[in-house]
């Protein structure tokens, strides 16, 4: 008897097919300072998404998502590991924009609106097995939330982190420039960061 072959599932099918386009889109070829190399992660089945804003340069340089200091503190929030965070079926990660955008006068330049226009919906309609999105800076927060995106509101939205639900957490971006704010904003640390680590942890293994 011959054993049963299984086949992809039409869902993870379809997401890989749409992960390939995205991986060869260039239609931001002329604002960007290199040649595009999107930068994203997604399985069919994961269950957390990781809503970023765009890869700097060391991450375009690796094209691997988060791998930089922002990264580390990004895992050490959350508790866990680089072998469960970089693990497709268990973690996406969609930044608003998968390019580097380049450098401005105070630090890397907003994502580029054309990517969330062309593939965010489409992406997101692949995942359906998300529980928990963790919305990380004032762009992602801007299209995740529907607010507006400026920095004036981000300590005000991330401690309204309750009023979000279960399935969804506000968080700063991890980056070494926001030590400030995390060092004015003690709160985050001691309410906001053991809550993510046991939602997190919640969904391990599951």
């Amino acid at each position: 008897m011959k054993p049963a072959i299984t086949k992809p599932s039409p869902t993870n099918t379809t997401l890989q097919r749409l992960l390939r386009e995205v991986r060869a889109c260039t239609i931001c070829t002329a604002h960007l300072p290199q040649s595009p190399r999107p930068v994203l992660q997604a399985g069919a089945t994961a269950r957390i998404l990781i809503a970023g804003q765009a890869p700097g340069r060391k991450v375009a340089a690796s094209g691997v998502p988060f791998d930089d200091a922002s990264g580390d503190r990004l895992r050490a929030w959350m508790g866990i590991d680089k072998a469960a965070f970089y693990d497709p079926d268990f973690i996406a990660i969609l930044p608003m924009g998968f390019c580097y955008p380049g450098t401005g006068t105070s630090g890397d330049l907003p994502p580029r609106a054309e990517c969330a226009a062309t593939w965010r919906a489409r992406l997101l309609e692949q995942l359906p097995s998300i529980r928990l999105t963790l919305v990380i800076g004032t762009y992602a927060q801007a299209w995740h939330l529907k607010q507006p995106g400026t920095g004036a509101n981000l300590t005000a939205t991330v401690g309204a982190w309750r009023t979000h639900g279960a399935r969804v957490l506000p968080l700063p971006h991890p980056s070494p420039r926001n030590n400030g704010w995390l060092k004015r904003n003690p709160w985050f640390e001691a309410d906001v960061l053991p809550e993510l680590k046991a939602r997190v942890h919640a969904l391990q293994g599951r």
